[in-house]
C-alpha cells in the first residue's frame, strides 16, 4: 500500500510528492516504473541529482534525507524541473489558454501532482471562478504515461484549444475514443476538473452521448 501513498517529510509529514493513484498498477512493469533498481533521477541522462544539484560523482542516494536535503534539493534546482510556480497571470493577461490534461493510470508521474498544481493555481488566484476562462483540467480514466492505456485516450485537444482560442469556447467536455484494432470501439467524455463523466442510466456504456459531467 505504500506505493499508492505521498513521499513525505518524516520529520514534518509534509507531502513531498504524491502516491500512485489506484488504476496504475497495469504500468508499473512496463517499461520497469516501479521495478528498475535505481531512481529515474540516476539512471542515463536523467542522473540530474549526481551531477547537477550536488555535482557530486560519488554521491549515493541511498543518503538522501528527505528532512535536511529536500529544501536544499529545490533551492539549486530554482525550479528548474519542478515547476510548479502557481502565478501564471502573465500567461494569462495575454490570452494564453491551458488546457492541461492527466491520465488516472500514469505510473510514471503521479497523477494527483497535477491535481495538486491546479489547486494550488486556484488558490493562488482566489477560486476556480477567477480561472475557468483560462485554465481547465481534464483528468483521463484509463490513461497511461502521455497517453495509450486501457481507456479512452484519443482526444483532440488542438482543436478544443483552437476553439477556445478563436472562438472563445472554453471546453465544457471534449470527447475521447479507444481504438481497437483500429478501429473505435468505445467514447467517453472527458469533463473539467472537478467534474466526472456520469452515466445517464440507459444506452449503451460505450457511448459518450449517454454520459453527463456532473461533480462526483
Amino acid at each position: 500500500m505504500k506505493f499508492y501513498g505521498p513521499v513525505v517529510n518524516p520529520r514534518t509529514k509534509e507531502q513531498i510528492f504524491p502516491g500512485y493513484a489506484m488504476g496504475s498498477e497495469l504500468g508499473w512493469g512496463v517499461p520497469d516504473w516501479i521495478g528498475r533498481m535505481l531512481p529515474e533521477s540516476l539512471m542515463g541522462r536523467g542522473q540530474y541529482f549526481k551531477y547537477a544539484l550536488f555535482q557530486d560523482a560519488n554521491w549515493d542516494y541511498m543518503t538522501f534525507d528527505f528532512d535536511s536535503q529536500m529544501a536544499r534539493v529545490d533551492g539549486l534546482d530554482g525550479g528548474v524541473t519542478n515547476a510548479i510556480n502557481p502565478d501564471l497571470r502573465g500567461f494569462f493577461q495575454r490570452g494564453g489558454k491551458l488546457l492541461h490534461y492527466h491520465g488516472w493510470s500514469d505510473p510514471g508521474i503521479s497523477p494527483f501532482n497535477s491535481i495538486d498544481y491546479y489547486n494550488s493555481v486556484l488558490k493562488f488566484f482566489g477560486g476556480a471562478d477567477q480561472v475557468k476562462g483560462s485554465y481547465r483540467l481534464f483528468m483521463i480514466p484509463g490513461m497511461d504515461h502521455c497517453g495509450f492505456g486501457e481507456g479512452p485516450t484519443t482526444l483532440d485537444a488542438i482543436g478544443a484549444i483552437e476553439q477556445w482560442v478563436e472562438e472563445g469556447k472554453a471546453p465544457e467536455r471534449v470527447i475521447a475514443s479507444r481504438l481497437t484494432g483500429g478501429k473505435v470501439d468505445r467514447t467517453r467524455p472527458l469533463c473539467p476538473y472537478p467534474q466526472v463523466a456520469k452515466y445517464k442510466g440507459t444506452g449503451s456504456t460505450d457511448d459518450a452521448a449517454k454520459f453527463d459531467c456532473a461533480l462526483h
